[in-house]
Formats: structure tokens, sequence, C-alpha cells
């Protein structure tokens, strides 16, 4: 068991801070604009919420109109809801995949890593996650990365600077550029 209040509290600093009139910018994530991004965070926090409960998936379609106030709100119900002991037993699943429910709680992790710091690059913020949010995502790769090494769970590595530190190499794993900018690389 461990606490994801620490990336669900970065994430949610990081979905006030977006400004409205950039919810059609561009992401790291191909074919998405802000506001697809955002949408995306919703429904899997909530995913991520009712798996924790064991509950039936209803997620959000689309981004809601409320989204400044809405998503925070159900990032702190994530938060919550992984913070009780039955959240950690059992089987849940998490695209289509059947895992263990400790399973499924470092993949939420990973994703509100990953895409926060989509978030951050897209909307020009500042993203450090902690150490320990950073080995709960590396970990993640070791479960559900290939058996070669050579991609990562969603594919091809992206490319690595020289000079990458912990995050750029998390990020590069993902596929993602870590030189990744607005205006192109860094």
């Amino acid at each position: 068991m461990f606490d994801l209040e620490p990336a669900t509290t970065e994430m949610s600093r990081l979905v006030r801070g977006v400004d409205t009139g950039g919810l059609d910018g561009p992401t790291p994530c191909d074919d998405w604009a802000v506001r697809d991004l955002l949408a995306h965070v919703h429904q899997f926090v909530d995913v991520f919420t009712t798996n924790a409960r064991k509950g039936p998936l209803d997620p959000p379609d689309g981004l809601v109109e409320n989204w400044r106030t809405v998503i925070p709100a159900a990032l702190d119900d994530l938060a919550r809801a992984w913070s009780q002991p039955s959240a950690w037993a059992g089987r849940t699943s998490a695209g289509g995949i059947e895992m263990d429910a400790a399973d499924n709680a470092i993949v939420a992790v990973e994703e509100l890593t990953i895409h926060a710091w989509d978030l951050a690059r897209a909307t020009g913020q500042a993203f450090a996650p902690s150490d320990d949010v950073l080995a709960h995502v590396e970990q993640f790769f070791v479960r559900f990365s290939s058996d070669t090494g050579d991609d990562g769970p969603f594919g091809p590595r992206g490319p690595l600077p020289a000079d990458a530190d912990r995050l750029d190499r998390v990020v590069a794993t993902a596929g993602r550029d870590p030189r990744w900018t607005v205006r192109g690389r860094g």
C-alpha cells in the first residue's frame, strides 16, 4: 500500500493552472488538444476511483463544463479511495486487462504522472514529481514493459537527451520526447 495523494495533488495543481484560452493547444499526446487530455484525466481518475471501491464503471464522456473544480475534486476522491485497505485487495482491471488491485494502483500512479508531465508541458507549467512517485512509475515499467527491453509499455521509447535526469528517463520510457515543448523541441 502506498499513498496516491502526492500524485493527485500535483495533477490538481496543474489542472487548476490551465488557462481556459489554451484548451485547444497541442499536447505531447498525438492528436490530443489540452481539452482532450483533461477529459482523459477525468475519465481515468473516475475509473481508478471506481476500481478502488470495486464498483461498476461509468466514466464521464468528454470535458465537463466545470472541469476546473470537478477534476480536482475527483482527484481528491481518488486519493481517499486508495487510502482504504480494501482498495488494495482483490482483482480489478485497467484498459481491459485483469490485474491485482495493487498493480492497478501502480497503473493509476503511472497515468497520473505521465499525463501530469503532458499537461505541464502543454501549458507551460513546472512539474517535478517526488522520487517516491517516480519509483512507482518505474515499477510500472518493470511490470508492464516488453521482455526484450527495446520498447516501453506504450511502444518505442522516446529519445533520451545526453543530460537526461530521472524524470526524462521515465518520460522517454513512456514513449515521449523529454524535449517536447509547445513550440517544438527545447
